[in-house]
């Protein structure tokens, strides 16, 4: 059997309000020293709302790292100790203003695994129902409703170009087929 790498040595670098760095010092099954620049990041969820007309609810918003907007599902941390499932519905009611009395859980995903230790769940929302809530202080939204079957054209040429949005929009489009 394989050897497991063994961690040496854990060096904080910095603790912000998202994000914290450190540098891992890592012996590697082979013998060799290897390091690591991990990012710890809180849990995540991301929601494919879909409405009674089988339009997705998709969000365009501001991303300051990548200088631009994207068309996203909606998506956001958790704040411990909040489950997958009631950050969903929180999400869901600050970002397009309706909870769902339909959230059903499709799986998750490591949303960058070779340097961030974010883990998103993803969750498909039907039957929804308004209940708004304040969005976040650094949130500038716009819902725009999308026929489903306009998504993989959406994707394909670049429209959507968001890995957490395209991947879920994915595990859904099989279950309206």
């Amino acid at each position: 059997m394989t050897q497991e790498p063994q961690l040496i040595r854990q060096e904080k670098k910095f603790d912000g309000a998202i994000v914290n760095l450190r540098v891992d010092t890592v012996l590697l099954p082979n013998g060799r020293e290897a390091t690591f620049e991990v990012v710890e990041h809180e849990k995540a969820v991301v929601i494919v709302p879909i409405d009674a007309d089988d339009n997705v609810l998709l969000v365009r918003q501001y991303r300051h790292p990548i200088g631009g907007t994207l068309l996203e599902a909606p998506a956001g941390m958790l704040n411990p100790p909040e489950s997958p499932d009631d950050c969903a519905q929180r999400e869901l009611r600050e970002e397009i203003g309706y909870a769902s009395r339909n959230l059903r859980p499709l799986g998750g995903f490591w949303s960058s695994p070779g340097f961030c230790t974010e883990f998103i769940y993803a969750y498909l929302a039907r039957d929804l129902v308004e209940g708004k809530l304040e969005a976040d202080e650094d949130e500038d939204i716009e819902v725009q409703r999308t026929p489903i079957d306009r998504i993989p054209q959406l994707i394909r040429f670049g429209e959507i170009q968001d890995v957490k949005t395209i991947a879920t929009l994915l595990m859904t489009m099989h279950l309206f087929k």
